[in-house]
């Protein structure tokens, strides 16, 4: 634990250099694509990175391990105020470990988000996204339920979507236990996280349930046959690259599945009127911005209220970062606010 404090206040210090010192460690230069530039935090933590092995050169649970260990410094604390609590929610084929994330000053008419955390699907637990879910639960005033769903290959698609659709079910009938109006629930998700919550909102209204208060899609996976674009400016973006993207899907999806099926890929569906009001975030160095922009317009087309921010400067899975990369942190803190304001927007 010393070692890893360390460790990890040396990482803190460092990034707190200047930008041109920090530029200078990482190579020099300004890192400059597709328009945008990199924030300098990034820049030298993508530098760190250079060298390492592919993920394909390792199995999905070494490579769960190693994510957990390489990203454990960048994430910082949960917010002090906020109560953690441990439980069970019920998933598709048996129970699933849950974190319910409560702030001292909830709004109890705020609704209960329930959060699906990155990973391709593949890697991820519910410590991927506990520093975000508090800074979530504090910013929107809300109580958030993380859910640790099945993980491929092990459980490959459809698993952990039925997972989430089976805890977002659950998290309806029971919104009044933590704190929040009865029936009131809304959806969040980072990256393969928001593709689950996209296609809640689609599967809800297949089968005429009500809609979710809201879907906050952050840096969605919403295409798995993207090509072009954002997948080839930003192809060897860190820590999110295309073959990275690639190795993700390889184990999520079987071999019959169809990349155009609008459960692995939403932004494919044909109708998207009637869903849930939407915040979409993206990030400018990221193989998926296209897919997260191209959404928010098709949405907006559809009559959907829609929020969109992109972050031009920061990185995928930058909600991973926040203890280390002022940028991040301060944009996840701005995620948040735009949530309590859609809370507060549906009673006005």
């Amino acid at each position: 634990m010393a070692d890893f404090a360390l460790q990890t206040w040396r990482l803190r210090a460092l990034l707190a250099l200047p930008a041109p010192i920090l530029r200078a460690l990482a190579g020099g230069g300004v890192v400059f694509r597709g328009g945008r530039t990199l924030d300098p935090c990034m820049q030298f933590l993508a530098s760190q990175a250079r060298g390492a092995p592919p993920l394909s050169d390792f199995t999905p649970a070494e490579a769960r391990v190693g994510a957990a260990q390489s990203l454990a410094p960048f994430a910082g604390r949960p917010v002090a105020d906020v109560k953690i609590e441990a439980l069970t929610v019920p998933g598709a084929a048996g129970d699933l470990a849950a974190r319910a994330y409560r702030p001292s000053d909830q709004d109890p008419a705020a609704p209960l988000v329930v959060f699906a955390h990155f990973g391709g699907g593949v890697i991820g637990d519910l410590n991927t996204s506990e520093v975000f879910c508090s800074l979530l639960a504090t910013g929107a005033r809300c109580a958030v339920l993380s859910v640790d769903y099945r993980l491929a290959p092990e459980n490959r698609f459809p698993a952990a979507l039925e997972d989430m659709l089976s805890a977002y079910r659950w998290a309806g009938e029971s919104a009044e236990r933590f704190g929040a109006p009865d029936g009131q629930v809304a959806v969040a998700g980072d990256s393969i996280g928001a593709n689950f919550a996209a296609v809640i909102c689609q599967e809800l209204k297949r089968t005429s349930e009500p809609q979710p208060a809201l879907q906050l899609l952050i840096y969605p996976a919403l295409d798995v046959a993207a090509e072009g674009g954002s997948m080839s400016v930003y192809a060897d973006a860190y820590p999110l690259s295309r073959a990275t993207m690639e190795w993700f899907m390889g184990h999520y999806m079987r071999p019959q599945d169809s990349p155009g099926d609008p459960r692995l890929s939403p932004v494919r569906a044909q109708d998207l009127t009637g869903l849930a009001p939407a915040i979409i975030i993206t990030a400018g160095f990221d193989p998926l911005l296209d897919q997260g922009a191209t959404y928010a317009r098709r949405l907006r087309g559809a009559g959907v209220n829609v929020t969109y921010r992109c972050y031009d400067h920061l990185a995928h899975a930058f909600t991973a970062f926040t203890g280390v990369v002022p940028a991040a942190a301060a944009a996840c803190r701005e995620i948040a606010g735009l949530a309590r304001a859609a809370f507060e927007g549906d009673r006005a």
